[in-house]
């Protein structure tokens, strides 16, 4: 099997809650022992519900914010172990599109300034050869050469998300981690975001961590998929897979609340119920068994593993609904 260019393993992301006078220091689990590899040139998406822990993962990844355990190997270096001074070639290789193209960008600096920032740290390019290199990102984004010379106000939504991209893909990566980046964006303009982001993934050998919230999304533009529910992955594999033969509960009522659009097609409404509960207090045993259709007494107090069903396929679930 092909190594992973990044991988995953027991990863946890802790941030303390103030105490009170009457109780501790209590802690939200946004992520929670979360073991996953990511082949090269490849696609992951991750999906969940708001409050399950995509972003956290996402920053974790790329040691944006402090993790409390686990480790996150990239061409089979721990980067969590790494200081500063070896961080700053990491950096360079590992990129990040934030999902509000509107507040990533330095509204009071020119394009130009903004892609640029990061050849002159990484590379100590300046003058023309900047321009340059910066003609050519924009070209490949499809944008033009002149909208270097202007801010990030004179554009529109997604024009602003691909002068992300743009900043993101000038320092040559291998790696860049997708946070929601159609979230922000109308309809339209998502649909041409995306082909852009495959275009180049197939034009470059680039690898995606894609987060998102939309199943639609992940089918789109998706190789390998991960579902998170409450800081733990429930159901992880080929996308094609997850799909076809959705074995978490979680799962399964995510791609029943997925609209297909087709007016003709017609299914059984099954929605999730109730509300994720709180990352400071998770339920015990199995987290989703307080919302799943199929909980028994067993999820209530013992807590399921990441589990094998077939291969490429792992479940965190007593009673998986397939075997696929």
């Amino acid at each position: 099997m092909e190594e992973a260019l990044l991988k995953i393993e027991n990863l946890k992301t802790y941030f303390p809650v103030k105490p009170t006078m009457l109780s501790k220091t209590r802690y939200v689990r946004a992520v929670d022992d979360v073991s996953l590899a990511i082949l090269p040139s490849s696609t992951f998406g991750v999906v969940g519900e708001s409050g399950s822990g995509k972003t956290t993962l996402a920053r974790a990844v790329l040691k944006l914010v402090p993790s409390r355990g686990g480790k996150v190997f990239f061409h089979g270096k721990n980067i969590l172990e790494m200081n500063n001074k070896q961080m700053l070639e990491v950096r360079r290789k590992m990129q990040i599109v934030f999902q509000d193209p509107y507040n990533s960008l330095h509204p009071r600096k020119t394009i130009e300034a903004i892609i640029g920032e990061g050849l002159k740290i990484h590379f100590r390019m300046n003058g023309t050869l900047i321009r340059d290199r910066i003609a050519s990102v924009l070209t490949q984004v499809g944008l033009r050469e002149e909208h270097m010379y202007r801010y990030p106000h004179e554009f529109s939504g997604g024009q602003r998300q691909r002068i992300a991209f743009a900043r993101a893909m000038v320092l040559d990566p291998e790696f860049i981690v997708l946070d929601e980046p159609t979230s922000a964006l109308d309809v339209s303009v998502q649909a041409m975001v995306l082909k852009m982001l495959r275009d180049i993934r197939t034009r470059t050998g680039l690898t995606y961590l894609f987060i998102t919230h939309s199943l639609s999304l992940v089918d789109y533009l998706a190789d390998y998929m991960a579902v998170m529910y409450l800081g733990e992955i429930v159901e992880l594999g080929e996308k094609k897979k997850i799909f076809d033969h959705p074995a978490h509960p979680y799962t399964d009522l995510l791609m029943a609340s997925n609209p297909i659009p087709d007016p003709n097609v017609k299914r059984e409404k099954r929605l999730l119920k109730g509300e994720i509960p709180s990352s400071i207090d998770p339920p015990s045993g199995c987290r989703f068994h307080n919302r799943c259709p199929i909980a028994q007494k067993i999820c209530d107090t013992e807590k399921p593993e990441l589990r094998l069903i077939s291969d490429d396929h792992g479940v965190r679930c007593h009673f998986p609904l397939t075997s696929s």
